[in-house]
């Protein structure tokens, strides 16, 4: 069995509640071992067999027939993120927060970066490995440039953000 980690879209904002202990049950309910959630903001540790796009189908499906919402997630290799967090290519400081932001699709991602114009002197970005990478000031994590982007509609399906900090209590 290989370990995953599903980045649930949108948990426990904008009215779609979901308790960790029940999104744990769920997973365990459909079969898959070793589950383990990680705060309360949609990270499930897992073991299981098959292929990435038949578990994300799977666990999207699952989520929207027990809890009622329009679910996506973003499936992560387990062995990978470790690479991925030790990659980030910014320098942490407090003054900052430091984001990895995961794409199901490579084409969604590209677009993130498109045509992107920054102020460097606010916040950065860099592609990664499947991912874009994000570092901005402590406070303006909606409202950058950047942040507006990777808000926008037609990412929802797509992609998912997190936080360096809690990427290294998955691991």
């Amino acid at each position: 069995m290989a370990r995953w980690v599903a980045l649930l879209r949108g948990v426990n904002v904008n009215g779609i509640t979901i308790k960790s202990a029940d999104l744990a049950a769920l997973f365990r309910e459909r079969g898959y071992g070793d589950v383990r959630t990680v705060l309360a903001s949609g990270n499930v540790v897992f073991s299981a067999d098959g292929t990435a796009t038949a578990l994300k189908s799977d666990v999207e499906q699952a989520l929207r027939e027990r809890f009622g919402y329009d679910a996506w997630i973003v499936l992560v290799p387990h062995d990978g993120l470790a690479a991925i967090v030790d990659g980030f290519p910014f320098p942490s400081a407090e003054d900052r927060h430091d984001y990895v932001v995961f794409g199901s699709d490579e084409d969604a991602l590209d677009d993130l970066l498109a045509d992107l114009e920054l102020d460097e002197s606010v916040e950065r970005v860099a592609p990664g490995s499947g991912v874009v990478y994000w570092s901005c000031p402590k406070g303006s994590s909606t409202d950058t440039v950047f942040a507006k982007r990777a808000g926008a509609a037609r990412f929802k399906r797509t992609t998912t953000t997190r936080n360096t900090n809690t990427l290294r209590k998955l691991l």
